[in-house]
């Protein structure tokens, strides 16, 4: 069965006319307010710009770290024989790169993946023998020798991790104070 409407049908809104009336104080111009010059940009920081800028995901992270640093340690076992203090100066660069280029979503796994990759790293460079219980010895007496890069490395992530979570926190509260969309990144 239809059912028909009962009431009358509503007349649309028409759109209200300004509070103010022509002329008034309301439709006055204003002043323009000068811009401000742009800042100069440093040299170094036009540098860091034109570097590539990937963002990798946790896992890809991981992957860039441990590959990296299993890459150096084979090359520093055999151009320097295992020369822990260039296996240690290649692992803070490599430790600041993981840090930058993990996307904002995933950067505290950041301070988390370094120790990881420089554990894979060093096994080439460990000089253990005498199957898997001997070059787990050696790894485990490595890492125990080298424990200042290590921290250090990790130190580098976790600071660098730290001012971009501060950073991705005031540019946050910043778009949500002036309610535009902001710039991701």
């Amino acid at each position: 069965m239809e059912q028909h409407r009962t009431g009358r049908p509503q007349p649309r809104q028409q759109p209200k006319p300004p509070l103010s009336a022509p002329g008034t104080l309301a439709d006055a111009t204003a002043y323009p307010v000068p811009a401000r010059p742009p800042r100069p940009v440093p040299p170094l920081v036009q540098a860091l710009r034109r570097l590539p800028n990937p963002r990798l995901t946790g896992l890809g992270a991981g992957l860039f770290g441990a590959a990296t640093m299993l890459a150096l340690g084979s090359l520093d076992q055999l151009l320097f024989n295992g020369s822990a203090i260039v296996y240690g100066l290649l692992f803070l660069p490599v430790s600041a790169l993981t840090a930058l280029w993990v996307r904002e979503a995933d950067v505290v796994i950041a301070p988390i993946i370094v120790p990881i990759a420089f554990t894979v790293g060093i096994v080439p460079i460990s000089g253990g023998s005498g199957g898997f219980g001997g070059q787990t010895m050696a790894v485990v007496t490595a890492l125990a020798v080298h424990a200042g890069w290590l921290y250090g490395g990790t130190l580098v992530a976790g600071v660098i991790t730290c001012v971009r979570k501060l950073r991705t926190m005031g540019r946050r509260q910043r778009r949500g104070r002036t309610g535009g969309p902001g710039r991701r990144g």
